[in-house]
């Protein structure tokens, strides 16, 4: 018979004696009334840079939606699949989130790929390229600029992602509305993990600062 990973168990184990155990009230309540987070959080799906880790997050406090260098797609009801769209659809108008951070990260390997223009398709239907494509405009002006390094382009394209995304969520008109209205408001952040330093969109200028601890 196939073996769950030990890793997986072990970590199972320590969370049912240490965190659970601990939370188990907490548990139990979500379990009955629901959950009631007031943040939805868009990150990357790098094992890096788990939001619940960064912001300390109890059970309940947010909702995560995680995809490949932490994209939003503009809106475009057609019918398909869209899992984003729907996480987005169902945090904003079942859960009325009051709050939405797109959050990216240093060193983002989809981000990479991006600027890589020469990356061989990792499958014959190339998911992660066509994913990777909506940023190709901004790639391409991007890897242009000769006065940057790789480790400045990398940085400027994973920032520049994150307004995009932004721009992007302003497409759902859910989204469009309710932030018109002062219910809802969108956030850019940007987590360095080397030096776990978090980096916020300021609203007007949209540039990236790091606020203070205290």
């Amino acid at each position: 018979m196939q073996r769950f990973p030990s890793s997986l168990m072990s970590g199972y184990r320590n969370f049912m004696s240490g965190r659970y155990s601990a939370e188990s009230e907490r548990y139990r309540v979500l379990a009955e009334t629901g959950q009631k987070p007031q943040t939805l959080v868009i990150a990357c799906c790098d094992s890096r840079a788990a939001p619940e880790t960064i912001f300390d997050a109890g059970p309940g406090e947010l909702f995560v939606m995680r995809n490949v260098a932490n994209m939003v797609p503009p809106y475009e009801p057609d019918g398909q699949y869209h899992a984003t769209s729907a996480a987005l659809e169902f945090a904003v108008q079942s859960l009325r989130v009051k709050d939405i951070v797109v959050m990216g990260h240093g060193r983002c390997g989809g981000i990479k790929a991006a600027l890589d223009p020469d990356a061989e398709p990792l499958s014959p239907g190339d998911f992660i390229g066509k994913w990777m494509g909506l940023l190709k405009p901004a790639a391409e002006q991007i890897q242009s600029n000769d006065m940057l390094t790789a480790s400045e382009r990398q940085t400027a394209l994973e920032r520049v992602s994150i307004r995009n995304s932004l721009d992007n969520l302003r497409t759902f008109p859910c989204v469009k509305i309710l932030e018109e209205k002062g219910k809802l408001q969108l956030h850019g952040a940007w987590f360095d993990i080397s030096t776990g330093e978090l980096w916020v969109m300021d609203a007007k200028s949209r540039d990236f600062i790091r606020p203070p601890l205290e």
